[in-house]
C-alpha cells in the first residue's frame, strides 16, 4: 500500500547507504540522496520551481501538466519525501524510457543528463513549459477582490514599532528569535486579496519549506488602522496559533515521532494586512530563509489560485516532513547555539574602546549588535566588520548622541525595526574632563552630567521601555569607574557624575526587577589602550595630577593595582558578557569591579 511504502522504508534507506560506504549522518535526508543510486545518468536534478509546484498542486493541475508535457513527463503521486520516493522515481523511469521529466505532485522536478548542462537545460525547459501551460489556463484574479489597501510607510513604520516588540516576546518564550520585515509590493498584494487569509491556511507550498516556514503562517486579524486593535491582533493570535501547533503534533506524534521534542510553538512568518510579513528564525540567516521561502510560497498561490485553487499536504502528510526522524536527525546534528544566540544587543560608544571590544565580544557569542555611537563613521566601520566577520544582518550602525533625547529613541527603533526588539543594552558612552575644583567651569560640570548622567538616564529609561513591550525581561549593564566609589583628586566632575550613575542602576534595579529585567555595573579603571576618552585631554591631565609623564601614565596605574597588571578593552567585555549572558540570570544591583584591585575601590 502506498502509505506502508511511505512509512516503512527509513531504516531501510540507512541499511542502503551502509552498505554502500556512505555515513548516514553525512547523508542529506531527501530525495537527493538517492536519485544517482537509481536514475541511469550521471547528472541528476531535483529541484522545486515555482511554475512546477503550482501546476502539481493545483486541483486539476494533472490533466493541465498532461496537456503540456504529453509522454514526456511522468507524474508521480504525492508521497513523503526520501528512499520510497526515490525508488519510486527510479522504477517508473525505468518503465517510461522516453520520459525527459518527472513530475512530483506538491514536490518538485525530476531530470537528468549526460552532463550538467543537459540537465540543467532539460530544468529550464520544464519550467517555461509549465509557466506557459499556466498562463494558458489562468483565468481569474488569484487572491481574489483587493479589499484592503497597504498603509502609508509611516503610518506603517509607527504601528510596527508597537507591534514587533510583542511579536517578538511573544514568538520567543520557548527560544529567543530574531524578526525580519518584509513590506515589499508582492507581500503587500498578497495581504490586500479577500482570498488571501483563505489561501494562507490551506498548507506550506513545498514539503522542503516546513522546517522553515511551518504548515502555515498566523493571520494577524485586526481592523487595520489602530495600534490598540494590532496589539490585540497579535496577542490572541499567538495563543491561537500555540493552541493549534500543540494541537497538531499531540494530534499526529506517533511511536516514530515521539523521541523528538515539539518545536517550538509560536509561528514562523507571521501576516498583517497592510503591514506586510515578519519572519522569525534564532538568527537573521534564518529569518531571512523563512522570507525568501514564504515569498516562493505566495508566487505558488498566485500562479495554482489563478488556474483553479491551490492544494497542499494534508495536516498527517505535513507533520511525516516536519518530524521525520532523518530530518530531525540531520538537525540534531547542526552546532549548538552560541550564548546569545537570538539575542539583539545595543551598545553606546560601541565605535572605540571598551564599546568596540564588548560589540565584537557580544556579536562573537551570538548577538546581532547596534553600534551606537557619536562618531558615525566609525560606528559604520565597525558594523561593516562585525557584519563581514558573522554574517548579513549582524550589525547596523547607529549614529546618537546619549544627551539627545530624539537621537536616542530613533537609535532604538532602528534595532527594533531591524531586529523586532532589544534585549541587551549597554550603557557605555563616556567623557572624561576634569579640573581641580576651584578651575571647574560650569560648562565642565554640565558637559559631564549631560553624558553621565542624562545620558544613561535616557538611554536607560529607553531601554527599559522596549525591554517591557516584549515582556521577555532583558539585562542593562552600565559601565561606570572606579572613580564612583573613590574620590577622584582633580576630577570631581567626572566622579560625581560616575558616582550618580552607579546610583541610577541602583534604583532602576530595584524598579524593573518585577518585568524580570536586570540591571548590574561593571567598574573600570584605567582603560587606556583603544580608548576614544584616554587620547585627550584626559590623558595629560591626568599626568599631571599624577607628576609623572604621559608616557608614564599605564606604568603607573599598573604599579598602583594589587594584582599589578594592566586592564585592557577585552577584559571589561568578559565582564560585561557575564552580565549580559543568562550565567547571571539571578544577579541584579551588583557591581563588578575590573580594576586590577584599588583597594579603595573595594565595595563595601
Amino acid at each position: 500500500p502506498l502509505e506502508q511504502r511511505d512509512r516503512m522504508p527509513d531504516a531501510e534507506m540507512v541499511d542502503y547507504l551502509l552498505r554502500s560506504g556512505v555515513d548516514p549522518s553525512q547523508a542529506r535526508p531527501s530525495i537527493e540522496t538517492l536519485l544517482h543510486a537509481f536514475i541511469p545518468a550521471p547528472h541528476v536534478d531535483h529541484t522545486h520551481p515555482d511554475a512546477i509546484i503550482a501546476l502539481t498542486a493545483a486541483s486539476g493541475g494533472r490533466r493541465i501538466a498532461e496537456e503540456a508535457f504529453g509522454d514526456e513527463a511522468i507524474w508521480i503521486d504525492y508521497i513523503r519525501p526520501g528512499f520510497a520516493l526515490s525508488k519510486l522515481v527510479a522504477a517508473a523511469v525505468r518503465e517510461h524510457p522516453s520520459a525527459r521529466f518527472v513530475l512530483l505532485a506538491k514536490h518538485g522536478l525530476v531530470t537528468w543528463g549526460q552532463t550538467g548542462a543537459e540537465s540543467y537545460a532539460a530544468t529550464m525547459e520544464a519550467i517555461a513549459r509549465a509557466s506557459r501551460a499556466i498562463e494558458g489556463a489562468t483565468s481569474r484574479n488569484p487572491f481574489g477582490s483587493r479589499v484592503r489597501e497597504p498603509l502609508e510607510p509611516e503610518l506603517r513604520r509607527s504601528l510596527l514599532l508597537a507591534a514587533l516588540p510583542l511579536l517578538r516576546g511573544g514568538v520567543s518564550r520557548e527560544r529567543s528569535q530574531i524578526l525580519q520585515v518584509d513590506s515589499g509590493p508582492e507581500v503587500l498584494e498578497f495581504l490586500a486579496g479577500d482570498d488571501a487569509r483563505r489561501l494562507s491556511q490551506i498548507g506550506a507550498a513545498c514539503p522542503d519549506h516546513l522546517v522553515n516556514t511551518k504548515v502555515r503562517p498566523l493571520w494577524v486579524d485586526w481592523d487595520g488602522a489602530t495600534e490598540a486593535s494590532l496589539e490585540t491582533g497579535i496577542r490572541e493570535g499567538i495563543i491561537g496559533y500555540e493552541t493549534w501547533y500543540r494541537s497538531y503534533h499531540e494530534g499526529h506524534v506517533d511511536a516514530e515521532t515521539a523521541p523528538f521534542p515539539i518545536d517550538p510553538l509560536g509561528p514562523r512568518v507571521t501576516l498583517i494586512p497592510g503591514i506586510g510579513m515578519i519572519t522569525a528564525g534564532r538568527d537573521a540567516t534564518r529569518a531571512d530563509i523563512s522570507a525568501q521561502l514564504y515569498h516562493r510560497a505566495i508566487e505558488v498561490l498566485r500562479l495554482s489560485a489563478g488556474i483553479s485553487d491551490f492544494t497542499s499536504l494534508t495536516d498527517a502528510e505535513a507533520f511525516a516532513v516536519e518530524y521525520w526522524p532523518l530530518e530531525r536527525y540531520k538537525l540534531s546534528l547542526a552546532p549548538p547555539p552560541r550564548e546569545l544566540e537570538g539575542r539583539v544587543a545595543l551598545v553606546t560608544g560601541g565605535a572605540s574602546g571598551i564599546g568596540r571590544a564588548t560589540a565584537e565580544l557580544l556579536a562573537a557569542q551570538g548577538a546581532h549588535v547596534a553600534v551606537a555611537d557619536l562618531d558615525g563613521e566609525r560606528a559604520e566601520e565597525v558594523a561593516r566588520a562585525l557584519v563581514e566577520r558573522h554574517g548579513s544582518r549582524r550589525a547596523i550602525a547607529v549614529r546618537m548622541n546619549v544627551g539627545d533625547e530624539g537621537l536616542v529613541q530613533a537609535g532604538f527603533d532602528d534595532a527594533v525595526l531591524e531586529w523586532g526588539g532589544v534585549d541587551i543594552v549597554v550603557s557605555n558612552a563616556g567623557i572624561a574632563l576634569a579640573a581641580n575644583l576651584v578651575d571647574t567651569t560650569l560648562e565642565v560640570w554640565d558637559r559631564n552630567f549631560d553624558v553621565l548622567g542624562r545620558g544613561y538616564f535616557l538611554v536607560a529609561r529607553e531601554a527599559v521601555r522596549r525591554m517591557a513591550q516584549q515582556g521577555a525581561g532583558g539585562s542593562l549593564v552600565f559601565v561606570a569607574s572606579k572613580n564612583g566609589l573613590v574620590a577622584g583628586k582633580g576630577a570631581a566632575a567626572y566622579s560625581a557624575a560616575k558616582a550618580a550613575e552607579i546610583h541610577l542602576a541602583r534604583c532602576v534595579a530595584e524598579e524593573v526587577g518585577v518585568e524580570g529585567i536586570r540591571v548590574n555595573v561593571v567598574n573600570p579603571d584605567a582603560v587606556i589602550r583603544g580608548s576614544g576618552i584616554w587620547n585627550s585631554a584626559w590623558r595629560e591631565e591626568r599626568a599631571r595630577n599624577y607628576g609623572i609623564g604621559a608616557d608614564e601614565l599605564e606604568e603607573h596605574y599598573r604599579q598602583r593595582t594589587t594584582l599589578k597588571v594592566n586592564v585592557v578593552p577585552e577584559d571589561i567585555a568578559e565582564a560585561i558578557l557575564y552580565f549580559a549572558s543568562s550565567r547571571s540570570l539571578k544577579s541584579t544591583g551588583n557591581i563588578l569591579n575590573v580594576d586590577g584591585g584599588v583597594a579603595a575601590a573595594y565595595p563595601r
